[in-house]
């Protein structure tokens, strides 16, 4: 046997899931076909539960520089209708603007750290999989070779070779009318609003708003200056019912342009950038919304785009992807190790596929509500009038941001809490949460009693091979819960109101083993 666990496909998916294995105490072996990390311009950022998920593991301060815990955003959009949430009492959506390649810089370097074996310009081109293990065939530079592993993850894309080659289907839709387009731009500062940012367009008289998708009568435009202080705008189009357009032949700056023109009715002065980099130019002439029949077919598993695709609008995409990376990975070192329950494994489809069934019906609505048609503006006139209200405003926000998942816990999920995230209890706890954000940092499940007694940590002693035991202290009695089992995923297995020794001991018992195996 070569490896535990192989992983194929060296983007942010790949590169968490193997930080999070090796924190586990599996030494995953991770292939990507590149024989660099690509520089290019792809995600612009973090939107999404994933931001504290990373916060949780201590990735939020390389990532941004910035100490501190994470901040939700006091705005955002839904279908480019304006989202305000400052005055949200629990906002839910958090962000982060890095540039993919920064995420995956910092990913890479984690790794390394946690020696993390990885294999670039390594392709595969071929697997078989009987009872015990998968055999992959691998191209790279030195020639052709075979490995044998436990297991086999791709996590390689859309176009996923490990989803092919296992034979599970994608079933979904594709919506070959629609083409978008994107490039780095100079747009000249005298069209620019210093203040607002606002482009300020006097010929066909219209202003439109950055960082959002200005639906107008023939098309979407977008621009934002990703890079502050840098000049370099990313503008992009989409467009509906347009002439095909031969997808073989490169994309050009004409092309956007003429794009720009189309969709705004008018010229749009800019130019390309001057300055040395890679900048973007991207045409995109479908939008596939597909999942995979089945995340797991024996050893092989799928993780990411290669066990789902959507539109970007809104910027799902790594929030539901780095999130199935952080749920399959205790689970998959679990059943490594030999503790896991029975059907833990199982579990990571269970909980992960209706999160992607949301994600693809809040990014397919999204996109519908930005055609250009009339009966489509009366949908959006109505969307607006109710987003006045801040509960909906709310529900819109925890849709966007993955923060309405709750995981069944079957049943442990007696307390409103269970299979909810972690809350934020620093406000709460005088001693203990430096504890719990080690122990989770490290991807290790934890006890936290706030109850003061003994009794728990006792009653908990079998399983303190795998689970960390905390005895906090709170300032006062506003605590959710008396007591909470947290997953290394940061979602919660278990908690407990109960301050009766004998009954609370049963259902976390019953807790521990459903999730971290039986007693040692």
């Amino acid at each position: 046997m070569t490896a535990d666990v192989t992983i194929v496909g060296g983007g942010p998916n790949g590169l968490l899931l193997a930080c999070e294995l090796r924190l586990a105490g599996v030494r995953p072996l991770l292939l990507e076909r590149l024989p660099a990390r690509s520089e290019a311009p792809r995600a612009n950022g973090l939107v999404g539960r994933v931001v504290q998920a990373l916060e949780l593991r201590g990735l939020h301060e390389p990532l941004t520089g910035r100490s501190g815990p994470a901040q939700p955003l006091p705005f955002y959009q839904f279908s480019g209708l304006p989202l305000d949430l400052h005055d949200l009492p629990d906002n839910p959506l958090h962000a982060l603007q890095v540039p993919q390649a920064r995420i995956e810089q910092v990913l890479e370097e984690r790794a390394r750290e946690l020696s993390v074996e990885i294999r670039r310009g390594h392709e595969l081109t071929a697997l078989h999989q009987d009872d015990d293990a998968v055999n992959i065939d691998i191209r790279a530079p030195e020639g052709a070779y075979r490995i044998r592993t436990r297991y086999l993850v791709g996590a390689d894309g859309g176009h996923s070779t490990v989803r092919k080659q296992a034979g599970i289907a994608f079933p979904g839709t594709t919506d070959d009318s629609f083409a978008s387009r994107a490039g780095h731009v100079i747009i000249p500062d005298a069209l620019l609003d210093p203040a607002t940012g606002e482009l300020d367009l006097p010929e066909p008289g219209m202003r439109l708003r950055p960082y959002a998708h200005n639906r107008l009568p023939h098309g979407v435009l977008s621009f934002a200056m990703m890079q502050p202080g840098s000049g370099i705008h990313l503008v992009a189009t989409f467009e509906w019912d347009q002439p095909p357009v031969d997808d073989s032949t490169p994309m050009t700056f004409d092309e956007l342009q003429a794009s720009v023109r189309r969709v705004l009715g008018a010229d749009l002065p800019m130019s390309p950038p001057t300055t040395p980099g890679a900048h973007l130019l991207r045409r995109l002439t479908d939008i596939n919304s597909r999942q995979a029949d089945t995340y797991r077919t024996g050893r092989i598993l799928l993780l990411g785009d290669a066990a789902h695709v959507h539109s970007a609008v809104g910027g799902p995409g790594l929030n539901l992807g780095m999130q199935d990376a952080i749920n399959l990975g205790w689970k998959l070192a679990a059943q490594i190790h030999g503790w896991a329950p029975p059907g833990l494994l199982d579990t990571y489809q269970s909980e992960r596929t209706p999160v992607s069934r949301r994600v693809l019906m809040q990014t397919r609505a999204q996109m519908a509500l930005m055609r250009p048609a009339s009966d489509i503006t009366a949908a959006r006139d109505l969307l607006a009038e109710l987003l006045d209200d801040p509960h909906n405003r709310a529900r819109i926000a925890a849709l966007l941001s993955g923060t309405d998942i709750r995981y069944d816990m079957g049943h442990n999920a007696g307390h409103p809490l269970a299979g909810r995230w972690l809350p934020d209890l620093r406000a709460h706890i005088t001693d203990g949460w430096t504890q719990i954000t080690e122990r989770l940092r490290a991807a290790r499940p934890v006890l936290v009693d706030f109850t003061g007694d003994s009794a728990m940590a006792e009653a908990a002693d079998g399983w303190t091979d795998r689970v960390d035991v905390i005895m906090a202290r709170a300032s006062d009695r506003h605590l959710p819960a008396s007591a909470v089992l947290v997953r290394p995923d940061g979602y919660l297995a278990w908690a407990t109101d109960d301050t009766s020794g004998q009954s609370r001991r049963h259902h976390m018992h019953e807790a521990l083993t459903s999730w971290f195996g039986a007693a040692a």
